[in-house]
């Protein structure tokens, strides 16, 4: 039963309101299932690190580096694992994802591949990528950046977000990588240990030879020139987004809004197209003849195949979690632009869309059924444009959202369980010795995703692996626990979303203990509610087998994003 007035609540001073609920309510379905799927993961994420990795945290794999197999993919197959604990699996699985990130930096620190320049005295420096590119940099450091959700208060991983943010932010004398005058990062190869300006050579992208496989080193025979910035630099964003979270020092909100609002000024300046190289002058296409579409990685790179284009996970990273931090919506129009321009040159193919990846001198092509659907999911979330709700309608969970698709949250939980059964099965099955593992093995039998629960509990959109922060309607904290998530037996659904209101149901599925928990509005306190509670958070006290189905209404992008734990601000 939903209703807008609670029979209890009261106000602790100098505390959040307090709202009791004492309705009975039979356990729904999906909420034993979200709640099983919690602990199936972190029983998952136990089995996986007894098996693969070591009493030191490392990687049971062979050491390599480059774009084929390196060092963050050690990290990949593992990235969700904060993420689910922040939104309340067992602590086992942060201790776990902890003893393999310390596990990780000492294993590539020492890690050396002679042949490239930047990893011949180990692939880390400083516990950072030497120089690479933010596809796999963020690929790497995705997990490290979803700690920041559960425990904000770590000492040493705030000085490590703030060494990491200091290599862009120019506060690292020896880590050139950003030129404040003309607002870019200065190759699509940067890091700790700066940018590399010079031709990079294939063991730079590809690390050493592989025995019996030459394909490994010859595919980036084409990926020469480096020089300049590109888009996928602009998912170094993060760490500026979580130096402020974390510690509230502006210098890092002011460097990421300065580098994402350049960036947002030349896709617009380039009729809605994100150019994938600027050069060192600060012009667009500046190290490749002019052209937008040039770049490494970019538009037009190796025009005999399909090639690899990343020209849009560093944007909706960054401009994301621009709109996080100003509430500034116009963010939100680079990204529109484009998914409309590929839109306008669609083609359909046996019932699917098919849209460009490629463009060069004749034009668009490299069609793929690659149709952004996170980002289309992302504009709408953040902007709720009914324009943007046209792009997603064909979506199931905005369908459920939208009242039109009931059945989504246990078909999804029932998928998330299948593919977890049939990963187990694949990881129990590998017979794989650690001297013939690369340390991306582990990737096809991923044990753990956040995708689905993060829809559900917390009315947001899945950040993916690339390095992203999360953006939701709601996030939970269990305050008896002191720590971020459901507390044990709660569990939540997010039902409805509009531009000024959320409504979901909390319900405790235990029979014997009353659980109390804060509910903040948006995932970093960015959001306010406003009715008929006033505050970025509310405590809910939920009797024993009690539930309830809640609306709230709100105010979008009211506060700066706080990565510290609502009872700690």
């Amino acid at each position: 039963m939903r209703i807008a007035i609670w029979l209890l609540s009261v106000t602790l001073a100098g505390g959040p309101p307090i709202l009791k609920i004492d309705t009975p309510m039979p356990p729904p379905d999906w909420a034993l299932a979200q709640r099983a799927l919690l602990h199936a993961y972190s029983e998952a994420a136990e089995e996986f690190a007894a098996k693969y990795v070591d009493e030191r945290g490392y990687l049971k794999c062979v050491e390599r580096w480059g774009g084929n197999d390196g060092p963050d993919d050690a990290m990949e197959t593992i990235n969700a694992w904060p993420l689910v604990h922040s939104l309340g699996a067992p602590n086992s699985i942060l201790r776990l994802y902890r003893k393999m990130w310390e596990g990780h930096l000492r294993q590539f620190t020492a890690a050396k591949a002679p042949s490239a320049r930047m990893a011949k005295d180990g692939m880390f420096h400083k516990e950072f990528v030497t120089s690479f590119d933010w596809e796999h940099t963020g690929e790497g450091l995705a997990a490290f950046h979803f700690y920041a959700l559960s425990p904000p208060g770590d000492a040493e991983y705030i000085q490590r977000v703030r060494r990491f943010a200091g290599f862009y932010t120019g506060e690292d004398a020896n880590a050139r990588n950003y030129d404040k005058r003309h607002k870019i990062i200065r190759s699509i190869l940067n890091g700790s240990r700066g940018p590399m300006l010079t031709p990079a050579g294939v063991h730079d992208w590809g690390g050493e030879e592989v025995a019996g496989a030459p394909e490994r080193l010859k595919r980036y025979e084409t990926a020469t020139n480096v020089s300049g910035d590109h888009p996928l630099n602009l998912s170094a964003c993060t760490l500026g987004f979580n130096a402020y979270a974390l510690t509230g020092e502006t210098k890092y909100r002011d460097w990421l809004l300065e580098y994402a609002g350049a960036w947002k000024d030349r896709v617009l300046a380039n009729n809605g197209n994100i150019p994938t190289n600027i050069g060192l002058d600060g012009k667009i296409g500046g190290e490749w003849g002019g052209k937008w579409y040039g770049g490494t990685f970019g538009w037009n790179f190796d025009p005999a195949t399909s090639g690899r284009n990343y020209y849009m996970r560093g944007a909706r990273t960054a401009f994301g979690e621009a709109i996080l931090l100003t509430g500034d919506l116009s963010f939100a129009e680079p990204l529109r632009r484009q998914i409309a321009n590929l839109y306008a040159v669609k083609k359909e193919e046996n019932g699917r869309v098919l849209l460009p990846n490629k463009y060069g001198e004749t034009g668009w092509y490299g069609y793929t059924p690659n149709t952004h659907a996170d980002v289309r999911r992302d504009l709408y979330l953040w902007t709720m444009d009914p324009a943007d709700l046209k792009r997603v309608e064909d979506d199931h969970w905005i369908q459920f959202l939208q009242g039109k698709n009931p059945g989504y949250p246990m078909r999804a939980l029932q998928s998330d369980f299948a593919r977890l059964r049939r990963n187990l099965e694949l990881m129990r099955n590998d017979t794989s010795t650690p001297d013939t593992r690369p340390s991306d093995f582990a990737h096809r039998f991923k044990p753990v995703e956040a995708g689905t629960l993060a829809n559900l509990v917390l009315g947001g959109n899945d950040p993916g692996s690339a390095g992203n922060v999360l953006h939701s309607r709601l996030r939970f904290f269990d305050p008896a626990g002191s720590r971020a998530g459901l507390p044990e037996s709660v569990a939540a659904l997010v039902e409805k979303l509009t531009a000024d209101s959320v409504t979901f149901t909390l319900v405790n599925l235990s029979q014997a203990r009353t659980r109390r928990v804060t509910v903040q509005a948006g995932a970093y306190g960015e959001h306010e509610f406003v009715e008929p509670f006033s505050g970025p958070t509310i405590d809910v006290e939920i009797a024993p087998g009690a539930g309830q189905s809640l609306t709230l209404q709100m105010k979008r992008y009211a506060n700066q994003p706080k990565a510290a734990f609502p009872w700690q601000r």
